[in-house]
């Protein structure tokens, strides 16, 4: 690869990525100079005192990981369940989606080993799901890279198995707003109202929370950095609390 033997990292760097590789619990094949490049946000590649090392953010890796991602659920999906075309298609789409990487990635801990530009970060880059699902890909694929399609295949599933299971069932709603407009409708013949209890902090990383109502019932709260992403939030802790009071059994991911 590039990095091997060309790029000198910085004590921090080697630190932080030796460190992911041990509490990320990435096959021994992994090479620190593509992990290093996996974890690379395009932010960080930019930043004033990067710009003359000529790094490579992880987008080609994204890029490449979203495909072993698919190869990988579909795989498992086609041997492990009798789904239709289309069923199979809406479960790795749930998989596969934004939102849920993100989560994965959370769960993980990914998110304390991104590099991003000091800007990036004190704009709550850590917690943004495009860049936590981007890493979340470039890392599928630099397993792929250094170990070959069945480590990443026994990495992907180990942490995803969880989703899989669910999104087949039918138990991960994605667009939390239409599933609760779905849920009111269904018991109630009525639709639920959001409104914006608060918006804080400066212009650039502005934090919205967000109140949905049923019949003047505040049914959920939710905060995020806009304000589509609060009502989303607010919506899935509504979910949750009608499917628990009518005795239903999904689950709310």
């Amino acid at each position: 690869m590039k990095y091997e033997g060309n790029l000198k990292l910085t004590l921090q760097e080697e630190q932080t990525v030796k460190k992911a590789k041990k509490e990320l619990l990435l096959p021994p094949c992994v090479k620190e100079s593509l992990l290093f490049e996996a974890l690379c946000h395009k932010s960080y590649v930019f930043d004033s005192e990067n710009i003359q090392r000529k790094l490579d953010s992880n987008e080609r890796l994204e890029f490449l990981g979203d495909a072993v991602l698919e190869l990988v659920i579909s795989e498992f999906l086609y041997n492990n369940y009798y789904l239709s075309e289309g069923e199979m298609s809406k479960a790795r789409a749930i998989i596969g989606s934004e939102i849920i990487l993100a989560e994965v990635a959370l769960k993980l801990g990914l998110d304390d080993f991104i590099f991003l530009s000091k800007g990036e970060d004190k704009q709550g880059g850590r917690r943004k799901k495009s860049i936590l699902s981007d890493a979340m890909e470039a890392l599928f694929a630099c397993i792929y890279i250094n170990c070959g399609y069945e480590k990443v295949k026994k990495y992907i599933i180990k942490n995803m198995k969880e989703y899989i299971e669910n999104a087949v069932e039918g138990n991960i709603f994605l667009d939390y707003k239409t599933k609760l407009q779905e849920l009111t409708q269904e018991k109630t013949k009525k639709l639920p109202e959001y409104v914006l209890l608060s918006a804080s902090g400066p212009s650039h990383m502005k934090r919205y929370k967000v109140a949905v109502k049923l019949d003047d019932e505040i049914l959920g709260i939710g905060e995020g950095f806009s304000k589509k992403f609060a009502e989303q939030l607010a919506a899935k802790i509504a979910c949750e609390k009608f499917l628990n009071s009518t005795g239903g059994n999904d689950r709310v991911d």
